[in-house]
């Protein structure tokens, strides 16, 4: 069985974001970044169908030269090979999946794993564009991933329930939270990480079917006010919320 997952690169949680001078990117000035959540889903769920099934798992991402870093997150829970498509400059999910399908089409996998989404852009479009560029079914959001034979079920959270879906290999399957637990590299996997090579390609799509017109963060919050402390506080209480927050 050949396996194959997407991985992107995404700011960490905990970094402070700005804005860049364009009005448009996120300013890379101070930000740490770290392998997209999601995506760690996906690795785990590729390393272990590898070892139920056997057969060879391969890494692969778009971006710049820093999604080495997400590539090697890759490599230190087990994957075996990687291969990025560089780019310097910002695609959209269009142009993405492009590229990632060219990629993928010469690997040939039986299974393509992405994480359901980026926690930065938040698009949740990339795997399934990936699919339909391939001709491929496609499940979204899976928390369970079984394959018997050239049959793979999985299970998918929907609005008030659960949906259990069946289809034949070849797929693509975007990962949702709750699939595994993603595994913790131990030091032998990422030591040797940062040795393993990186194949490099060069883009084979640039043009962008979407653009980005402005960026801008959240307005910051009010501070709270203090009406009282006691029941001679609520009337006024009750006006706040009826004039000024407009809840009642």
């Amino acid at each position: 069985m050949k396996i194959a997952v997407c991985v992107s690169q995404v700011p960490d949680t905990t970094t402070k974001v700005k804005v860049g001078s364009d009005g448009k990117t996120i300013d890379p000035a101070g930000v740490t970044y770290i392998i997209n959540p999601y995506d760690e889903f996906a690795v785990e769920a590729a390393l272990q169908l590898k070892e139920k099934n056997g057969g060879e798992t391969v890494v692969v991402s778009v971006g710049k030269d820093s999604n080495k870093e997400a590539i090697k997150k890759a490599y230190a829970m087990g994957i075996e090979k990687g291969i990025l498509v560089k780019s310097d400059s910002e695609m959209d999910s269009y142009a993405v999946a492009r590229n990632l399908a060219d990629v993928l089409k010469e690997i040939n996998a039986d299974v393509i794993l992405f994480g359901k989404q980026s926690i930065d852009y938040d698009d949740s479009q990339v795997g399934s564009l990936v699919a339909e560029m391939l001709g491929l079914p496609s499940i979204s959001v899976a928390v369970t991933l079984n394959i018997d034979g050239n049959t793979v079920t999985c299970e998918r959270e929907i609005e008030g329930g659960k949906e259990v879906v069946e289809s034949s290999l070849p797929v693509a399957i975007t990962a949702q939270r709750g699939l595994n637990n993603p595994r913790y590299p131990n030091l032998k996997g990422i030591m040797a990480a940062k040795s393993k090579a990186i194949e490099e390609r060069q883009p084979t799509f640039t043009e962008n079917k979407t653009e980005t017109i402005s960026m801008s963060l959240p307005k910051p919050k009010s501070k709270g006010k203090i009406v009282g402390t006691d029941v001679s506080a609520v009337p006024e209480l009750v006006k706040l919320l009826r004039e000024e927050a407009k809840v009642i």
